[in-house]
């Protein structure tokens, strides 16, 4: 039976990347070696590496800008260090909204650097809602936010305006709406989460805004060491890229962002609608803030949990259950995931 992945990360890709990587693992362009043992500096893997960064510009609108785009290893969690010592001037300071686990992670980090200024949090209603009317200091290095929040289901509709630079925590909604990102000065993601396997992490950066902040940083937490190596300063993370470049190929085929995000707004809202109109379940997330990415909901009558829970399973579902910070349930439809599965979900709900 086919299974509807509905996992939050690592999460859902298009059957038709998993089949060419799948293949590549095997024969990689007709070498008869495999793409996992074949030397990241020859040139079949240097034109994978050239391709995947050059995609990314290219769908983010950011080509000939004065960016450029990134594949390092660490995940998200290794960029909260590397933003402060790459962007945060020596007896400077950062403003942070705090939105959620990931956030308070990422100015944890920051803390170990310099000072933090905490503008926002939603942590007050257990991170249901995203702050909205705060102000950022003028004399901040930067401002650190996070678009979209998998846990507790919310994202942001708008990104404030600030005098310093402006950086972003795109992990779970990169590249899946239309957004002006020449707006920001730094993007991370990793790409588990909307655009490939575990073991890569996408940043994008200004290249004018590196190398002003007065500290020595070590050589594997610069971004511009790693710019000027072309993201090989060390082993790259060989099969997380070549993954992450056919999804961006798979993107790209499927019309680009305008086109993903249109589908990505019927399947929230054909959830959403379902959740909002049925008495049994309930959203979890403030309804203006609520994720396109990833859905939170609740059960409003838990003696049906049992039953929901053998519903869904019996259906092929599969990674659905809530994050224990939320309870209830969370169903992830990043960028592949299909309507049709959404769908399958939405008709379960009906029959509960």
């Amino acid at each position: 039976m086919k299974k509807h992945n509905f996992s939050a990360g690592p999460c859902i890709l298009s059957q038709e990347v998993l089949e060419k990587a799948s293949k590549a693992v095997v024969n990689f362009n007709n070498l008869d070696l495999s793409l996992i043992e074949i030397s990241h500096r020859s040139a079949d893997f240097v034109a994978v590496m050239d391709n995947a960064t050059d995609l990314v510009l290219e769908l983010l609108n950011l080509k000939g800008k004065g960016y450029s785009a990134l594949f390092l290893q660490g995940g998200a969690s290794l960029e909260f260090l590397m933003v402060p010592y790459n962007l945060m001037k020596e007896g400077g300071k950062a403003a942070y909204t705090d939105t959620g686990a990931w956030s308070s992670k990422a100015l944890k980090e920051a803390k170990l650097l310099g000072e933090v200024d905490v503008v926002a949090s939603s942590k007050d209603k257990n991170y249901n809602y995203i702050p909205k009317g705060y102000t950022i200091p003028t004399d901040a290095d930067y401002f650190h936010c996070t678009s979209n929040n998998t846990i507790y289901g919310t994202q942001m509709k708008k990104f404030p305006k600030t005098d310093g630079l402006l950086v972003c925590d795109m992990s779970s909604d990169i590249f899946s709406r239309q957004l002006d990102f020449s707006q920001f000065d730094l993007i991370y993601a990793g790409a588990q989460k909307n655009m490939g396997p575990a073991g890569a992490t996408l940043v994008v950066v200004k290249d004018e805004i590196l190398g002003k902040t007065g500290r020595t940083i070590p050589s594997m937490l610069d971004y511009q060491i790693h710019s000027s190596k072309d993201s090989m300063f060390n082993t790259p993370p060989v099969f997380a890229v070549y993954v992450s470049m056919l999804t961006l190929e798979w993107l790209k085929e499927q019309g680009g962002i305008s086109a993903i995000e249109k589908l990505n707004i019927a399947k929230a809202a054909l959830l959403y609608n379902e959740i909002d109109r049925n008495p049994l379940f309930e959203g979890s997330a403030a309804e203006e803030d609520r994720s396109d990415m990833n859905v939170t909901f609740l059960l409003t009558d838990e003696t049906k949990k049992d039953t929901f829970d053998k519903m869904w399973k019996e259906a092929g579902i599969s990674g659905i259950n809530g994050h224990r910070s939320v309870g209830g349930y969370r169903a992830s439809i990043y960028n592949a995931m299909p309507i049709e599965s959404v769908q399958v979900l939405v008709d379960l709900m009906k029959k509960l």
